[in-house]
This record gives structure tokens, C-alpha cells and sequence, in this order.
């Protein structure tokens, strides 16, 4: 859900104290329009902007809707002012959205092609204030939100085991969460990925190995009922059907986020 205080934030910054660029009289309409082909998302985010500012939004698609250039993503009507100064913020979050959304559509489809039982997931790398935004587009794209923050599910990552080693660590933790939580152990080499598993863990990430020892590593977790293999660490959408092919069930891809190119959009006004 989009809140009011986060719109004010991002109309905030772009309109600053006296705006007056946007001093237009008269009443207007105006379209969201795409200029390239991908995946339509973020269009909630839009919407919100323009009806804080009374602006009526028309004719918007679903999110997770192709598109093609010239394809209209949302109409709006209402005070040309309002109309010219919800614009820019609509267009930045609604293209950032869809740029998100249409990069996943491409590693989800990647994906399949290999294999119909792997996930594609992001990451906890996000723009700050921005984590909802991107995390619906990925749902957009046909990925899963992977955690939504540090409450969703633990992490023991390379610090954590580095300070109290591999076990001890899985049961500290396993010590503190409820039944309901499960845990998430990063592992760097094929031998630990079987550690990982016997000391507790629900899912053992295999970071930043190759096809080769990900399809090794899964081979050795094979024997460990319910124990999820997930894959990560600098995978890319053209990495993704070798990751596939070894039998993970999840790949998960900071890049979905962190690197996705906006998708091209333009707002015109008028007819």
C-alpha cells in the first residue's frame, strides 16, 4: 500500500517550495505511454501520486501487462497544474517499476525454459524507500519477493559464521525464531552445503558457485527431505538456464533490482 507520507515525500523533492514551471491554468488530460517494449508495473505507485493531487486516473492497466511502444499505461484528467506536477514522479517510479518488472519477466522466462520447478527471486538490495515499489514489480515480472526485510526469515550469512562458526551459528538462531520462521544458510563450498542442511537448515544458498558445483551441491543435498537449494551471487538473466539446469529450486538475483534499466516511458498531455 502506498501511503500519503510517501507521496509527499517524492512530491516533495521534486516540487520543492515554489514551483513555477507548472503554473498552467485550465484543465487537461494527459497519458503514460510507453516507449519501448516490457513489462507495465509500478502503476500504483503512479496512480497514488496523481490522486493525492485530485488528479483522476483512467483507463490504468494491471500491473504485469506487456506492452508495446505507443501502448498507453494510464490516463489521468484534472487541473493542468496538478496534472504537469504529478508527471515527472509518476514517470520515474512508474518506469523504474517496469524496468524491474520486465528484466524478471526475462529470467522467469529463462527459467522455464530450463526447468518448471526453479523460482526466480530477488534480493534484499533495493533502493531505500523504494522496497515496496521494486518488490511489486518483481511479482510483476512473475518473480517472489524472496524476504521482504530482516523479520521475514533468517539469514546466516558469511559474518555470522565467520563469527561463530557454521552450527553454532544455525543453532543460535534456530534458539531464537519461532516454528513459523525459517532459515536461510549461505554457503561458499559443495562440502558445506550437506553441513548446512544437518545442522538445521530449511534452505542452504549456494553463493557464488559455478553451474558445475550449484548441480554438485544439490546433488549432495538430495538425501535432506524438504531442504530447499537456492542459488545467488552475481547470477545474470544470460546465466540463468545453466543455474536451472542443476536442480534448484530457487535462484535468487540481486540484479532484478539493484541493476535493471528503466523501462522507457513519456507522459503527453492532451488528446
Amino acid at each position: 500500500m502506498i501511503t500519503d507520507a510517501q507521496v509527499e515525500r517524492w512530491l516533495r523533492e521534486d516540487v520543492g517550495h515554489h514551483d513555477v514551471t507548472n503554473r498552467v491554468p485550465g484543465e487537461t488530460t494527459g497519458r503514460l505511454v510507453a516507449k519501448e517494449s516490457g513489462v507495465a508495473a509500478g502503476l500504483e505507485a503512479a496512480a497514488a501520486v496523481f490522486d493525492y493531487l485530485d488528479v483522476t486516473v483512467t483507463d490504468r492497466l494491471e500491473d504485469g501487462t506487456e506492452v508495446e511502444p505507443g501502448d498507453d499505461l494510464c490516463r489521468v484528467e484534472g487541473s493542468a497544474r496538478e496534472v504537469l506536477r504529478g508527471e515527472r514522479v509518476a514517470v520515474n517510479l512508474a518506469g523504474h517499476a517496469s524496468g524491474i518488472a520486465t528484466r524478471t519477466r526475462e529470467a522467469v522466462t529463462a527459467a522455464a525454459a530450463e526447468s518448471d520447478d526453479v523460482a526466480v527471486a530477488a534480493t534484499r538490495k533495493t533502493t531505500p524507500g523504494l522496497r515496496g515499489v521494486e518488490k511489486r514489480a518483481v511479482v510483476a515480472g512473475g518473480g517472489d519477493t524472496h524476504r521482504l526485510d530482516l523479520s521475514h526469515m533468517v539469514m546466516v550469512k558469511d559474518n555470522h559464521i565467520e563469527e561463530m562458526g557454521l552450527e553454532e551459528a544455525i543453532a543460535r538462531f534456530d534458539e531464537r525464531t519461532s516454528f513459523a520462521t525459517k532459515i536461510d544458510v549461505e554457503v561458499e563450498t559443495v562440502a558445506d552445503a550437506p553441513r548446512a542442511a544437518a545442522a538445521g537448515a530449511d534452505i542452504v544458498l549456494l553463493d557464488n558457485m559455478t553451474p558445475a558445483e550449484t548441480r554438485a551441491a544439490v546433488d549432495e543435498l538430495a538425501e535432506y527431505e524438504g531442504v530447499l537449494a537456492e542459488a545467488s551471487g552475481g547470477i545474470t538473466v544470460a546465466d540463468v538456464p545453466d543455474y536451472a539446469a542443476t536442480g534448484v529450486d530457487v535462484i535468487s538475483m540481486g540484479s532484478l533490482t539493484h541493476s535493471a534499466p528503466s523501462l522507457d516511458l513519456s507522459f503527453r498531455t492532451g488528446t
